[in-house]
């Protein structure tokens, strides 16, 4: 459940294993630009941000070959489906993922960055993932998923990391996964219908423990165990056109520490595998063992073509503290409203939103304000191909193409 974070200069760029990519096959070809930016009006929380280019892309040079990454300036999320690899109704994936600052980690405590105890790090991580479709033919799919992914993470300091701050030794990790899925979710930022019942379990055992930070002060679990589980609806009201979705989640943990614990904050949607979402709060604020989230949001339409919309969105929260992390309440909530923009064909989606976290702790009591920023490009819909299917990917210079004449 934590983040893998990237850099471009002074921006910095999340990429995670989005969608239904990562609970079964893909099957729709796609072709997204996403861009997503939180701005704190006072304080100062890790930078939340991505900008990235999904390619999902069925009958790969074989028909029953599909290729699915997501390409940020200095990271990569690949994976290579298979199906019907194992019997008629069980596909088989395997991933590469990996790049610069991918597996960093930033310190927030009581309402606070700490950037003295904040620091980067280098990973890589090789999986295998197993696909099981237990009722084929039926409309709404009940998919079983296994994944088993060995990952190696490398630990520098920041510019801002303190001398006398210890960081954690390099390390090795294997992350096994299981997961049951009925329904799911498209890997667009406002999709117009989706409905996921789902329950998760993931145990993560690293090759070595050890304390580390001020006079090894926190330790690092030889393993830890989560369990998770969440109810999604989306849904298009067919005569008024009135969006809603309503999101309800909850989890627990045993042996957490703070690489392996919920981190609850912000509203980026692809911020994380599955984001914890709180509006007003700075990105991954809150680090919980346990925890139980319930949020929604409602667009109201501001013209005829449904265009132009009013969003309203709000957040509530009940958690136990990861140990070391602690702070006075359980309770955490977050409101906030903005406008959307869809061009026609919906090739470009645009959110600007203003949110306020109600019980978010800063220097003059409880109360954060922030701003936020969501766009999206579906270069299918705008039939502007980035991409040649005909072209090796390893020659492509995506990412050339997608920063071309953007300075950040």
């Amino acid at each position: 459940m934590t983040s893998r974070i990237q850099a471009l200069g002074v921006f910095h760029v999340f990429v995670c294993c989005i969608g239904p990519a990562c609970a079964q096959i893909d099957p729709a070809k796609r072709e997204l630009i996403q861009l997503g930016y939180n701005q704190p009006f006072e304080g100062h929380g890790p930078i939340s941000a991505y900008a990235f280019y999904y390619l999902n892309l069925p009958h790969f040079y074989r028909t029953n070959l599909t290729l699915r990454f997501a390409l940020a300036p200095l990271y990569l999320d690949s994976e290579l489906g298979i199906r019907e690899a194992i019997g008629p109704h069980t596909d088989l994936g395997i991933g590469l993922s990996g790049g610069g600052f991918a597996d960093g980690y930033s310190e927030v405590r009581g309402g606070k960055y700490l950037k003295s105890e904040s620091f980067s790090g280098h990973g890589v991580g090789l999986s295998a993932n197993v696909y099981h479709l237990f009722n084929p033919g039926q409309s709404i799919p009940l998919n079983g998923i296994l994944r088993m992914e060995t990952r190696y993470a490398g630990y520098l300091e920041d510019s801002d990391t303190d001398d006398n701050f210890e960081l954690p030794h390099d390390k090795g990790s294997l992350n096994l996964r299981s997961g049951l899925r009925f329904g799911g979710r498209e890997p667009l930022m406002l999709p117009e219908v989706a409905m996921e019942l789902s329950v998760w379990q993931e145990s993560q055992f690293r090759a070595n423990s050890g304390s580390y930070g001020f006079n090894d002060d926190r330790r690092i679990q030889i393993s830890s165990h989560l369990f998770w589980a969440r109810a999604l609806l989306t849904y298009t009201l067919p005569k008024l056109r009135h969006d809603f979705s309503l999101n309800l989640t909850g989890g627990a943990s045993v042996e957490p520490d703070r690489f392996s614990s919920y981190r609850l904050g912000g509203v980026l949607p692809f911020a994380a595998e599955f984001p914890l979402t709180l509006p007003g709060y700075y990105f991954q604020e809150i680090s919980a063992k346990r925890f139980v989230l319930f949020g929604g949001q409602y667009f109201l339409p501001l013209d005829s073509d449904n265009r132009w919309a009013f969003t309203a969105v709000a957040a509530t929260a009940t958690v136990q503290y990861v140990d070391g992390l602690e702070q006075p309440g359980h309770w955490h909530s977050g409101v906030g409203g903005g406008i959307r923009y869809r061009s026609p064909k919906d090739a470009w989606q645009v959110v600007l939103a203003y949110a306020y976290g109600i019980d978010a702790i800063r220097d003059h009591g409880r109360g954060a304000h922030n701003i936020g920023l969501l766009i999206q490009f579906d270069l299918e819909r705008a039939r502007v191909p980035l991409f040649d299917p005909g072209e090796q990917p390893i020659r492509s210079r995506v990412l050339q193409r997608i920063f071309q004449g953007i300075s950040f």
